[in-house]
């Protein structure tokens, strides 16, 4: 089952693996409790998902139709929204509004699906953005680090798709079979082994790996 938690980016550390004593980089990351807002089905919705809320806050940081949602619940209010899709309506029968969810859906060496808002590096050129090898660097030559002719007369128009200079970063990101190293129930801590998408302190939805 494809299920997941909402969490927090904490940054990053390592840790040594005993015998060897090689060193493995690891992502430290809060990840729940986080609680069972809504399921939606297939027959209401048109989808299947799972709907969980994470990180408690005050009623006046939400407007009056999201706390409205969380009252229905009988839950406090919290920061983040985030919905887990799931392949269909039965595998939504073993959960209910309200129910609890912590790292302990997870299992020490599964891999997992890390998704999250990459940090954003502002507007760039064609070489940082694209690892264009740029110009002649010697012989008067003025364009170092242009990108050089972008097309002709045919089609006279800018291809869509082009790669050029612009923003760079912050778009939604997904890193594939990260693997969870350690997990620390009582602290609500995972330690996932290599690097997480976003800031520190960005938060991230974290599934079960669907392609291992």
């Amino acid at each position: 089952m494809k299920m997941g938690l909402v969490g927090k980016k904490i940054g990053m550390s390592r840790i040594y693996k005993e015998g060897n004593g090689s060193v493995v980089p690891v992502t430290v990351v809060k990840a729940g409790p986080c609680y069972i807002i809504e399921l939606k089905k297939t027959s209401d919705n048109g989808y299947t998902a799972v709907q969980i809320g994470f990180e408690e806050v005050t009623e006046k940081k939400l407007n009056k139709p999201v706390l409205g949602n969380f009252k229905k619940a009988g839950l406090p209010p919290m920061r983040i929204l985030k919905e887990v899709r799931l392949n269909d309506d039965g595998e939504i029968a073993d959960f209910n509004v309200g129910q609890k969810l912590t790292v302990e859906i997870f299992k020490e060496g599964e891999y997992i699906d890390v998704t999250g808002t990459s940090i954003g590096k502002g507007f760039q050129g064609v070489m940082k953005r694209h690892n264009f090898r740029g110009g002649p660097r010697t012989h008067g030559s003025m364009s170092h680090r242009a990108p050089g002719s972008i097309g002709g007369t045919d089609p006279a128009r800018v291809l869509k798709g082009k790669r050029m200079a612009g923003q760079m970063g912050n778009r939604r990101v997904t890193v594939q079979n990260l693997q969870i190293v350690k997990i620390m129930p009582e602290e609500n801590i995972l330690l996932i082994k290599g690097q997480v998408p976003g800031p520190s302190n960005g938060y991230i939805v974290i599934r079960k790996a669907l392609k291992k």
